[in-house]
């Protein structure tokens, strides 16, 4: 038996050795390979350029490392497009920048991002040229004809729709169709602005969720307004008449001055070559960013990226290649105190983009930030799409925060709870039962049945204590009185113009305002350049995507039940998207582990 067992040890050894083998010559190799073949047929910059913007794609606000992205491209990000457009106001190769909007809407902070990077580009005497295919109704369409106008040269297709009449959106309330089938919503909200759940607890806008939708709706759209006036140099109360007078069909615009030219995207590109001069050529953005190399001079400025739901973990741990990215607060933590122990970096811009997520996980990222600026590097957040509820948390100890006008922020605010869908299993034959050990509340986010009193007043305890350390973390970090704080928190969600006058932010501006904030609190010259360098928190080649986070088990199996009873096919993806977008409405502020079951936000 010695002598077989010492064989068959052997053998193994000899089919690991096999197998590792194959590896590197079917997979290793073919990849070192197509790297190697990606490097040597790495785009070169003509003597003149007219670069190539495409926004009709969905874009992140920041650049994800996912897997493969060298075989099949990497997508652009907000982040991408401003810095890269910085480059290019530099570069005497770029001649000009020529622009596609979409025909719809896009996020409102992500325009006023790109808009600051175009009259960047413009100031260093390049041309722009934006072309629109129409513009149509969507509930930020406003955002991409601002985008369009501080190119200072609007094309629009001929006999195209001009569709920009204002903001509206629409929020579908489930508590009917709930009370029907059986299905139990509970929730502990703080406070009553915090509203997220409000489309499973009530059948319409409650005063505080009208009143709270609305003042953020206003402050954006009025923004908007106010960019696109002065970008064309018209008055805002006569632009925002003639807005609200259409819609309008290409050419009724063009006369009334909204846009300044009608032609084909052929058409326009041709203008923008000939603008730049003969022998121009048209370089995609994408192609161009790619023949960047950083800098090696100036002092150092650590950048920390930050985008999506904030959760304990690694990197990596969780979801596929198609996952949302996500805050793992142990990737974002490790930059923190990576920057703080290197003695090149300055101070270090964190850039946030977040609807929330883990009380916990924004803790241990908050106090990361706290050890940098206790190793004398300052950190002045730069906010991004939003920076809710758990966003506001990770950013509210920074030594300043830089927000875009229309950026969501705020929301100090929490919710918890649960589904409950025994009762609706119930109706139709299936019966969900409990078995458990220990205390009252060991059941308490059981799907089967609603919480008791005791287990309603326990968790209601949990949510004050976690609103309660949310309000005093915000006043120490923003050294403001705590009765101030209460008074502007409730889990209301501001615009960065409506946070600034109330103090949750220090200045309006994009990344690169955060960047000079930076070099002045780092007591570095105005006019010095600085060397930016990107922490990275993403995993490596093979480490996997970000992971997603979702409302919690049971809220899930609520959702798809309901598609289920109602007996409509499309049901259950309405379901989802519901789901989906209760995630970002309103920012959430923390999420507890999916073992509870419940959504803490």
């Amino acid at each position: 038996m010695g002598g077989f067992g010492l064989r068959m040890k052997q053998f193994f050894i000899t089919l690991a050795a096999v197998v590792v083998a194959l590896l590197i010559v079917f997979v290793a190799l073919p990849i070192g390979a197509v790297v190697m073949i990606a490097s040597a047929a790495k785009p070169k910059v003509p003597e003149a350029v007219v670069l190539s913007l495409d926004l009709r794609q969905k874009m992140t606000d920041q650049s994800r490392n996912t897997p493969f992205a060298f075989l099949m491209g990497k997508s652009l990000s907000t982040m991408d497009v401003v810095t890269t457009l910085h480059h290019a106001a530099d570069d005497s190769r770029v001649k000009g920048v020529f622009i596609r909007l979409p025909e719809g809407g896009m996020s409102p902070s992500a325009a006023e991002e790109i808009r600051n990077a175009i009259v960047y580009v413009r100031r260093a005497n390049k041309p722009v040229i934006a072309h629109s295919q129409g513009l149509y109704p969507d509930t930020m369409v406003v955002a991409s004809y601002m985008l369009g106008a501080s190119s200072g040269n609007l094309w629009m297709q001929p006999h195209s729709s001009f569709q920009v009449t204002g903001i509206a959106t629409s929020t579908m309330f489930l508590k009917r169709a709930f009370d029907k089938y059986g299905v139990k919503a509970e929730y502990e909200q703080r406070y009553e602005f915090k509203n997220a759940v409000n489309p499973y607890l009530y059948s319409d806008y409650t005063p505080a969720h009208r009143e709270a939708t609305l003042g953020w709706m206003n402050s954006i759209y009025h923004s908007m307004i106010n960019n696109v006036a002065a970008d064309r140099r018209t008055d805002a109360g006569k632009l925002q008449a003639t807005l609200e007078a259409g819609p309008y069909g290409a050419e009724q615009a063009l006369k009334l001055g909204l846009v300044d030219q009608l032609g084909q995207v052929q058409d326009a590109e041709d203008a923008a070559i000939k603008r730049a001069g003969n022998g121009a050529k048209v370089m995609d953005i994408a192609d161009y960013e790619s023949t960047l190399t950083p800098s090696f001079s100036g002092e150092t400025i650590a950048v920390i990226d930050g985008e999506g739901a904030i959760m304990t973990g690694r990197a990596g741990s969780g979801g596929g290649f198609n996952s949302d990215p996500g805050m793992i607060s142990d990737e974002i933590a490790g930059a923190f105190y990576k920057a703080a122990k290197d003695k090149n970096v300055k101070a270090i811009v964190f850039r946030v983009s977040s609807p929330g997520g883990s009380d916990t996980a924004s803790e241990q990222i908050a106090e990361a930030m706290q050890a940098a600026k206790a190793a004398g590097k300052p950190v002045v957040v730069s906010m991004g799409e939003y920076a809710a509820s758990g966003g506001y948390w990770v950013s509210s100890g920074a030594s300043s925060i830089v927000a875009n006008p229309s950026t969501l922020t705020g929301s100090i605010g929490v919710f918890g709870g649960k589904f409950a869908i025994g009762d609706a299993l119930a109706r139709f034959g299936v019966d969900n039962r409990d078995i458990s050990v220990g205390g009252d509340y060991s059941q308490a986010f059981s799907q089967t049945q609603g919480f008791s009193p005791t287990q309603r007043a326990a968790l209601s305890g949990w949510i004050d204590e976690i609103y309660n350390g949310f309000v005093t973390h915000v006043a120490t970090g923003r050294k403001l009185p705590e009765a101030t704080v209460r008074d502007i928190a409730k889990g209301r969600v501001w615009t960065g113009e409506q946070a600034l006058s109330l103090k949750l932010v220090d200045k309006l501006g994009g990344f690169y305002d955060a960047v000079d904030v930076a070099k002045g609190l780092a007591k570095i010259d105005s006019k010095t350049e600085v060397r930016l360098v990107d922490y990275d928190t993403e995993p490596g080649l093979f480490g996997g995507a970000k992971q997603n986070v979702h409302m919690g088990i049971s809220g899930l199996k609520a959702l798809s039940f309901l598609g289920w009873a109602m007996s409509d096919p499309k049901a259950e993806a309405v379901m989802s998207q519901v789901r989906d977008e209760r995630l970002r409405e309103q920012g959430a502020s923390v999420l507890a582990p999916e073992a509870y079951q419940a959504s803490v936000r």
